[in-house]
């Protein structure tokens, strides 16, 4: 049996402890906002929090977790009014809708260590996340209003 805390409720999951997080937040847990991309780490769709640092969900087997404290993207805000999340539609920055969440919580992450980043903070910080629809300058846009600072 592995226990975690998956957005602040204890989980006793009877699963595979090798079997990726990104599974059985989806498939036993029923947190789809959490997305597969890549399968490989490359794309950052499938990026949650672990003990407050970001992790790639899909190549994290769920046995690292235990013991630890998961946020998903339905865990940032159960209201959906995160100020990353408010910036996001504010700014109108989903177009598929497919990458954000991922690059929400790398968003939420950077947040939470450099309140105030740069650009080049907020590019370097968000560079492992894929766009399918190119949105990177509205994503950057959305961190700098989330962070209180001119969208440009």
């Amino acid at each position: 049996m592995i226990i975690l805390k998956v957005n602040g409720a204890e989980q006793k999951l009877e699963v595979d402890p090798d079997m990726p997080l990104l599974w059985v937040l989806r498939d036993v847990l029923g947190l789809t906002g959490t997305k597969y991309g890549c399968g490989q780490a490359l794309c950052g769709a499938c990026v949650v929090h672990l003990d407050g640092e970001t992790v790639r969900a899909c190549v994290t087997p769920v046995k690292r977790a235990a013991g630890g404290s998961v946020t998903t993207i339905e865990g940032l805000s159960p209201t959906g009014d995160h100020p990353l999340q408010r910036a996001w539609v504010e700014l109108g920055v989903p177009q598929c809708g497919f990458c954000q969440a991922g690059q929400i919580m790398s968003a939420a992450a950077l947040l939470r260590k450099n309140p105030r980043p740069s650009n080049d903070d907020i590019d370097r910080s968000l560079a492992g996340n894929i766009c399918r629809c190119g949105t990177y300058t509205r994503i950057r846009a959305a961190v700098r209003k989330a962070a209180g600072l001119p969208t440009e």
